[in-house]
């Protein structure tokens, strides 16, 4: 979802920071998987011609940099885009804002050129900086302690060619020259530097790309929608190959064609808030603080939908497969858990010997149906949780309809059709919405 750039003077130490990078997030985080990539690409003939124009020297300025960008555009629409889309981070130890400096700054063919050669490529989401002395970068890479991270050859390893490099990435990364579009678009962190020990740099990276993700941008490359679709996706073909609760005999909750139970939409909804409602008004004891109100809240439609697609799931499986958009922090997931399984009672739950954490949920069969809509609806939840407040005297039967004709809403409503598409329409006698009137008459259950 998220293209992460390591930038730098050669010997700075982008290798380490990389690595670091995407050991947090994959740790961390609830992306589907961390991908490590560089450029120019050494794999590909498209980088190989790049990394050769510089050691021949046989090509213009402009010729290196159209290598360059040749190879950039082919990596970012060939092999980084398809990732992003499925719900990845890319790491890439160098990309664009490398060309912007080596040979717009440098090279003396300015930046605005070297932009427009490198247009058509991806933009960085976050650009993470890495600042180091030259002479002390230059030793590490002839005593060897950074080749050891980065196994890569470095090609500009003299002193002064090193300082004007640095001053590159200073005069560009610093906010001094003008960002050129598309490029300003991103995100930068630095300079970090690295001139210390290993472990203070580590922790720098830790800190600076944790406050980053946790912001929750919105990505440049990808529409979060789409990401989501791919993963629902998935999540359905993977649920076809799961089995039963182990010991309990019970059958995984597949996608199947009637997953609405011959109830209407708006029906499903309705009952599940009542039940909702219902307990929360019986609490006694501490709970409650932390079980949001609205059953379309992001944790309970997150947690009950995703879990609807899966035969079974503990808290860490559950979390990777919520995803980067339907994320919910594990403490959060185990609170929700055990209120859906001690409270409402939504829950089938089969805990090993070994601890809780270890505890397999299972979706009852009769809350597959909202565990479903929650998932078809969830790009209008905020519109229907709002459209309830201001509407207590409204039969909820009529909200879609009003709100599609509010004109406000029209990329969500879309995207909600596309997820009925994906999911089924949950009533295999109505086919699935293909306009909005065919999107409010799924809603009120008719053919």
């Amino acid at each position: 979802m998220y293209l992460i750039s390591v930038e730098g003077g050669d010997g700075s130490g982008k290798g380490l920071a990389t690595k670091v990078i995407a050991e947090v997030i994959d740790k961390e985080f609830t992306f589907t998987s961390v991908e490590v990539t560089g450029e120019p690409r050494r794999d590909h003939p498209l980088g190989r011609l790049a990394i050769n124009s510089v050691r021949t020297k046989t090509m213009t300025p402009e010729g290196e940099a159209g290598l360059f960008a040749a190879d950039r555009v082919d990596h970012s629409h060939g092999w980084i885009l398809p990732r992003l889309e499925d719900g990845k981070v890319v790491v890439s130890e160098r990309n664009v804002h490398s060309s912007l400096v080596y040979q717009g700054i440098v090279g003396g063919l300015g930046l605005e050129k070297v932009s427009h050669m490198n247009s058509a490529a991806l933009v960085p989401d976050l650009c993470v900086w890495v600042d180091c002395d030259p002479d002390l970068a230059l030793n590490r890479i002839r005593t060897g302690t950074l080749r050891a991270h980065s196994e890569k050859e470095e090609y500009f390893e003299t002193s002064s060619l090193q300082k004007e490099i640095r001053s590159g990435y200073h005069s560009l990364l610093s906010g001094q020259l003008e960002m050129p579009i598309p490029f300003d678009m991103g995100a930068i962190i630095g300079p970090v530097l690295n001139e210390g020990s290993e472990e203070d740099f580590k922790n720098q990276l830790r800190l600076r790309i944790r406050r980053f993700l946790n912001s929750r941008p919105n990505p440049i490359n990808v529409k979060l929608e789409i990401v989501e679709q791919n993963l629902i996706r998935k999540l359905l073909v993977k649920s076809k190959g799961q089995t039963t609760l182990v010991g309990l005999g019970m059958e995984p909750n597949n996608s199947r064609e009637n997953w609405l139970d011959g109830k209407k939409p708006w029906q499903v909804l309705k009952h599940a808030q009542k039940q909702h409602d219902y307990i929360l008004s019986n609490f006694e004891g501490n709970i409650s603080p932390y079980v949001p109100k609205s059953i379309l809240s992001h944790s309970i439609s997150s947690i009950v939908g995703t879990l609807s697609v899966l035969a079974n799931a503990d808290v860490g499986e559950l979390r990777s497969a919520q995803g980067p958009i339907r994320a919910v922090s594990e403490s959060h997931c185990h609170k929700i858990i055990r209120y859906l399984n001690d409270d409402l009672d939504w829950l089938h739950q089969h805990r090993s010997l070994i601890g809780r954490d270890t505890a397999r949920n299972q979706i009852k069969e009769q809350v597959l149906p909202f565990g479903y809509l929650s998932l078809a609806i969830w790009p209008l939840r905020k519109a229907i949780k709002s459209w309830i407040v201001k509407n207590p005297n409204t039969h909820i039967r009529f909200c879609i309809g009003q709100i599609i004709r509010s004109n406000k809403y029209s990329v969500d409503v879309n995207s909600c059709i596309q997820r009925i598409k994906i999911l089924g329409s949950g009533n295999s006698s109505i086919k699935s919405p293909f306009d909005e009137n065919d999107l409010i008459r799924w809603w009120q259950g008719k053919n």
